[in-house]
């Protein structure tokens, strides 16, 4: 499965709750979060269409997302794309393995 690409990251807050936000389109994101009532939205656009964990790598270390909330936001997804990535690679060499028994 060909796996998404992003052209903006970041957060918002809705409900007291921040987490992470993907898009291909600045504004529309920032439209639809604003109209569900996000409160803290930060957004940015990607240098390059990246995937969630790419994304997630390149915000994490921008000077805007190092509030409390949003590095917690960004530190959580990031580790649970992390153990995907990990148990993917894991499948895929299981895989390799088997074929070649």
């Amino acid at each position: 499965m060909k796996e998404r690409k992003y052209t903006v990251a970041g957060t918002a807050s809705q409900y007291g709750i921040t987490k992470t936000r993907f898009a291909n389109d600045f504004v529309t994101r920032l439209k639809i979060l604003d109209k569900a009532g996000c409160d803290n939205i930060k957004l940015v656009e990607l240098p390059e269409p990246m995937s969630k964990l790419q994304a997630l790598q390149y915000i994490k270390v921008l000077p805007e997302f190092q509030d409390e909330e949003s590095a917690m936001a960004i530190d959580i997804k990031l580790d649970e794309k992390m153990a995907i990535a990990k148990r993917d690679a894991y499948k895929q060499i299981n895989s390799k393995v088997k074929l070649a028994v």
